[in-house]
């Protein structure tokens, strides 16, 4: 009984092999489409109200593509005019060198022809040419740059209006996740719309070398590729809340993220620009880091994310308004602040004299601060362009002295140079220290009165700089101007 029930086992799998066999090498997939019915009165629990929509991205497009333009550049090549130029580090460029030819994206931002764009892509150019996405060409010129957050504002030259243009929009409002549209012309491929998600924001990644950078790139996963720089970055609605300006890459081409600078600092540099000529850039002069879990166990604090000041300026605006080395800032103007680039970016985003109210944790202890912030040289006023000529060829920070320097430099005035940088004040080897009290017989009593020495110095005699070393000693400095 036992062997021929056995006999039938294996005879049934021996059919059903066979069968599976058959079907698997001989009959064609079968394919079901399966639609799901719920019945009149059948009722299904959901964690969500109604059915969203599909993302439509055509009106955002339509909107933004027009007011996208192509950018082309001619530079002129940097050439030596001996082959130990380049060792020293002093290649002349000359009538002689070669032009270069460089495109890029930009956003036209008024009917009569202002377009923003990135400093790096108009940088050193002698001749600019945009494209509307009609097909018409235009002349344009820098009105001015800003390469610490790598903005630039350009201008038609001829008289246009009515324009198609994109208005700048709050881009604290837009979302990780959100999706957004980037608009350019990658490769020379005009007019080119890639979609994708904020991936994160205030992300900071060391790509613009300058010393007082600002870094709160808005990140996403939107295809951008080189061509696009300058170009816009838009939301669902069409609302401009980002310039594309850099990617992530180890190939050159486009690998998953791309960085655009928030539409909030960059509509502030363009305003700057309009009117001053430069950037007003306010500074609160604190030193900074990111408080971190690590951190904030070795200070004994009961949160893990804020800005944690290591360190206050001399008669800055923080250390005026009452801040102290160890406090962990946690909020600006009720905007809560978890890293030094989100910090960074408020700061960038303001003038000086303007006021912010800041919320700081103390030995665990909340406090509000109102601080004024400054400029460089530690006031409140906004400088223009012309204004800074002078003060830019010397190259430095200053500051007026206070009543303790006055005493022990035995002074009635003086301008204290804080730090400096490549310019005159390096060439001169005028040292950090140095009290400045005269130039060319003028007294210099505060930083704007360097301004006014430099805008009245004659042209065809020496500069002369008095005052006094940090030991005590006067001394003056010569020099052609």
């Amino acid at each position: 009984m036992k062997s021929i029930v056995k006999i039938i086992l294996v005879s049934a799998l021996g059919g059903f092999i066979s069968i599976g066999t058959y079907k698997m090498f001989f009959e064609e997939p079968e394919v079901r489409t399966y639609i799901e019915t719920l019945a009149p009165n059948q009722a299904r629990q959901t964690n969500y109200s109604s059915p969203s929509p599909a993302v439509d991205f055509v009106m955002a497009a339509e909107k933004s593509i027009n007011s996208v333009v192509h950018v082309k550049t001619a530079l002129r090549a940097v050439q030596a005019q001996s082959p130990l130029d380049f060792f020293f580090g002093n290649p002349q460029s000359g009538q002689n060198g070669r032009m270069q030819l460089g495109t890029g994206s930009g956003v036209i931002i008024s009917g009569d022809g202002f377009i923003v764009t990135n400093n790096h892509v108009v940088d050193r150019a002698e001749e600019i040419l945009v494209s509307l996405n009609s097909g018409e060409d235009y002349k344009a010129k820098v009105i001015g740059t800003d390469p610490t957050t790598d903005i630039a504002l350009l201008k038609i030259v001829d008289e246009v209006s009515d324009l198609p243009y994109l208005s700048f929009s709050n881009s604290d409002n837009i979302k990780v996740g959100e999706w957004v549209l980037a608009v350019g012309n990658p490769f020379n491929l005009t007019s080119t719309v890639t979609a994708g998600i904020v991936s994160a924001k205030a992300r900071n990644i060391g790509i613009i070398n300058e010393r007082a950078a600002i870094e709160s790139f808005i990140q996403t996963d939107a295809a951008v590729n080189p061509g696009n720089s300058g170009g816009a970055l838009v939301n669902t609605r069409g609302e401009l809340v980002g310039i594309n300006s850099a990617i992530s890459t180890h190939t050159g081409s486009f690998e998953g993220y791309s960085f655009a600078v928030p539409s909030n600092l960059a509509s502030k540099v363009v305003r700057d620009l309009k009117e001053y000529g430069t950037v007003q850039r306010a500074f609160i002069g604190v030193s900074i880091s990111d408080l971190n879990p690590r951190l904030a166990d070795e200070l004994d604090v009961k949160i893990s994310a804020g800005v944690y000041i290591g360190g206050l300026s001399e008669n800055g605006a923080a250390q005026d308004a009452g801040l102290e080395k160890g406090d962990i800032i946690l909020a600006v103007n009720s905007r809560n602040i978890t890293k030094s680039s989100e910090l960074q970016e408020i700061i960038g985003s303001k003038r000086p004299g303007e006021k912010i109210a800041l919320k700081v944790l103390r030995d665990n202890v909340e406090q509000s601060f109102e601080v004024t912030l400054r400029n460089v040289n530690g006031t409140t006023k906004r400088i223009k362009k012309e204004d800074l000529q002078f003060m830019t060829l010397l190259g430095g920070r200053f500051r007026a002295i206070n009543s303790t320097e006055k005493s022990d430099y035995r002074l009635k005035y003086g301008v204290k140079i804080m730090e400096v940088n490549t310019g005159i004040l390096a060439e001169q080897e005028i040292p950090s220290g140095f009290i400045i009290t005269q130039i060319n017989q003028q007294p210099i009593k505060t930083v704007e009165d360097i301004n006014k020495a430099g805008i009245e110095l004659p042209k065809d005699r020496p500069i002369i700089i008095f005052g006094v070393l940090p030991n005590g000693r006067e001394k003056y400095f010569a020099f052609g101007f």
